[in-house]
This record gives C-alpha cells, sequence and structure tokens, in this order.
C-alpha cells in the first residue's frame, strides 16, 4: 500500500536510513550543445542569437552552483529542484532563439529537443563541458548517477514512470496540425498550462442535492456547491474558444473559470460508455459569482428523454476548459458524479 505521488518518493529503507541514491562530488550538469544544432544563422539574426546562446551558458553555470551546494539532497531533489527548472529555462531561450532565425530565414527545426539537461560525472581535469557536450545518456534514462531511475528500480517504492524523461512540452515536433480553438479532434494545442493555485486554493465540488428517481422528460434540479472557483471565464466553444486560454489565478490565488453539468444515459453499468456520445443534458455555468467559501447553484434539467440509468457529471474548468490543475497528483479533481433512474 503505497501513499505518495510521482516526485521522486523514496523505498522504505532510503526513508528510514535518509539515503536517496545521492549524487555526490565530481558531477556536473551536461546538456546537449545547441550552437552545434543550429543551421546557418543570418547576419541579421546573429546578435540576438548570440545573446540568447550566452544566456544558455549562465543557466547551466547557475544549475552547477547549485548542484554543488546541494547536490547531496539526493536524485529527486536533483531532478525536481534543478534539471527540470533548467529545462524549463532553456526551452524559452530556444523558443527565441527559433523566432530570431525565423525572423531572417528558414526556421530551425527541433531545437526544442535540446533542452532536457542530466547530470554526468566530470572527467578529470575536463571541467564543466561548457554546457556544450550532447549527453551521452539518455536524458531522464536508466543510469542517472547511478540511481538506476529511469527503469523502476529503485527498490520498488517509487511510483511507476518516475525519472522518464519528458517526451514533449510543445507542439514544435507534432504531427498534428494546430490546434484552432474550435472543438476539433487530432489537433496539437500549444497554449501554455497557465498558473497552478496552491493545494488549499484548488477547486473541489459537490452535487449536494439530486433524486434518485425521475420520470421520463420529467423536469428536475441538481444543487452544485463549489469552493475556490470564480465562474466568470467561458469562452465560448462554438467561437473558436477552447483550449486556447492559460489557467489564471485572481489576486486572492483562485481559479478563474466555470463548471460544467451534462447527463447522458448509460448502456451498460459493467462496461464504460462510448465517450464520442453527445450528452442528453449539458450546460455551462458562468454567473460571475464563486470563491473562497462554498456556495450552491441550482441547475434546471429539462428532463430526459429516455428510460434506464443516467449519469449526471459536474466537473470545473477553467479558462481554457481544462479541468484545473492541482498543486500535487494525489489531489482529487474538482468533479462530482451521480445516477439517477429514469422511469
Amino acid at each position: 500500500m503505497r501513499n505518495h505521488w510521482g516526485d521522486g518518493q523514496q523505498s522504505v529503507p532510503e526513508c528510514e536510513d535518509g539515503k536517496d541514491g545521492t549524487v555526490g562530488t565530481g558531477t556536473a550538469i551536461a546538456c546537449p550543445d545547441v550552437a552545434a544544432k543550429l543551421p546557418q544563422v543570418p547576419d541579421r539574426a546573429r546578435a540576438e542569437v548570440d545573446r540568447n546562446l550566452a544566456q544558455l551558458q549562465t543557466q547551466i553555470a547557475e544549475a552547477d552552483r547549485r548542484l554543488a551546494a546541494e547536490g547531496n539532497k539526493g536524485e529527486a531533489f536533483i531532478r525536481n529542484a534543478i534539471l527540470q527548472p533548467l529545462a524549463g529555462k532553456r526551452r524559452a531561450v530556444l523558443d527565441r532563439i527559433t523566432t530570431a532565425i525565423d525572423r531572417a530565414g528558414p526556421r530551425p527545426q527541433g531545437l526544442a529537443q535540446l533542452a532536457e539537461c542530466q547530470v554526468q560525472p566530470t572527467t578529470p581535469g575536463g571541467g564543466n563541458n561548457g554546457g556544450g557536450s550532447t549527453p551521452t545518456t539518455t536524458p531522464g534514462g536508466g543510469n542517472n548517477g547511478g540511481g538506476n531511475n529511469g527503469g523502476g528500480n529503485n527498490g520498488g517504492g517509487t511510483e511507476p514512470g518516475a525519472g522518464l524523461g519528458v517526451l514533449a512540452n510543445d507542439c514544435d515536433e507534432s504531427r498534428l496540425q494546430p490546434h484552432d480553438g474550435f472543438q476539433n479532434g487530432n489537433r496539437c494545442v500549444s497554449t501554455e498550462f497557465g498558473e497552478v493555485g496552491a493545494a488549499a486554493n484548488n477547486p473541489s465540488l459537490l452535487i449536494t442535492q439530486f433524486p434518485d428517481q425521475v420520470g421520463q422528460n420529467q423536469p428536475f434540479t441538481l444543487r452544485v456547491s463549489t469552493r475556490n472557483l470564480v465562474r466568470d471565464r467561458f469562452l465560448a466553444a462554438g467561437q473558436g474558444g477552447y483550449y486556447v486560454e492559460s489557467s489564471l489565478l485572481n489576486d486572492q490565488g483562485l481559479v478563474r473559470g466555470h463548471f460544467h453539468t451534462a447527463c447522458r444515459m448509460l448502456d451498460s453499468l459493467t462496461a464504460p460508455p462510448e465517450p464520442q456520445e453527445v450528452p442528453a443534458f449539458f450546460v455551462a455555468t458562468e454567473d460571475g459569482r464563486g470563491g473562497a467559501q462554498p456556495d450552491e447553484v441550482t441547475i434546471q434539467i429539462p428532463g430526459l428523454p429516455e428510460s434506464g440509468t443516467a449519469q449526471c457529471s459536474v466537473w470545473a474548468g477553467d479558462g481554457s476548459h481544462r479541468l484545473p490543475m492541482m498543486e500535487r497528483a494525489n489531489q482529487t479533481p474538482a468533479f462530482d458524479s451521480v445516477r439517477i433512474d429514469v422511469n
């Protein structure tokens, strides 16, 4: 029985003796050589590209200093507090380099793949590789500092997939066309996730009142209570407002968004329903209310046209229509469902 989430947690023996496969001295941050991967840089873009290449070196130096000072805190700390933030900073710089070259010549491809770095042993007298050498092991792979962290071989104590490298965090390498804000599939969404609130400020909701049984086509109501959800953002999906806005918090750190209510008829109580079916009822609630304290909303449902078992669900959405993000993986998202017999 485990009660943890995928952030590099320890096995039981490691928790007991305080060890975490720490990375000792004689290690440094190794990143792919960006300059070597660039195409011919147009003269008009050279100055801006050089500035950003220098910024990459500064980022590696800062990460190396933190590694030297805090590397004894273990591989999980290094991955979450040093390598992942460094990759995020590098992505931003690589985006700027891509844009600078694109403005003056052919757009470079694949630079986003150069964001991930790792910790490698330093060769005697070799220094810090200047941030330019390509790592000899796969980022996030199976032998990162001796911890064997990519193969899930950490004493059986880690979450499945802990230590895996990031496959993608943008659409640069996607084979799908960009999402256009309308409700279409087989697209790649490039909108940033945006702001995530503190755990105590994450939205939650509950269906507080519902009928156990209704007649066919009989109107009924659901009572829904939400907490930490400011219901003031719902971009019209039919007008291209789907997945186009990042998550935003208000001044109190609460998610700005809305919630959805849908009822669908279940063909079976032993197999999941077909996901593409249109529900018998759907509504989005964006009434300008909501806040840190729970409040209630009454949802009027005009009736369900078929007899059988209905599943009525309520779930929160941020400005992009996605479920609000959570600070921790073991927090329950803001959703609730009930079943109602329709005679």
